[in-house]
């Protein structure tokens, strides 16, 4: 949750470019992570993949959740990064 902005404030805002984290760190979350909005095997194959946040959203206690450009699914904020410049 808001790892650099804390809870309600997101970390990488709408338009940001993001990269989705690699497919051991997503296979690594799918498989610990046991509360909401879980990630989906579809999900996986994104891994490494570069697109803009659409729409960030918040769950109930702060977590924020991200909708990106061309690539499905809601992400965690733990799974996405800033890409190498």
């Amino acid at each position: 949750m808001g790892t650099k902005n804390g809870p309600y404030n997101s970390d990488f805002p709408a338009g940001t470019k993001v990269r989705v984290k690699s497919r051991d760190f997503l296979s690594g979350f799918k498989r610990t992570w046991k509360l909401h909005n879980p990630l989906t095997d579809i999900q996986l194959t994104y891994a490494g993949r570069v697109a803009s946040v659409a729409e960030v959203g918040y769950y109930q206690g702060g977590d924020e959740l991200y909708v990106l450009t061309d690539i499905l699914g809601v992400w965690h904020e733990s799974c996405l990064e800033l890409p190498e410049a």
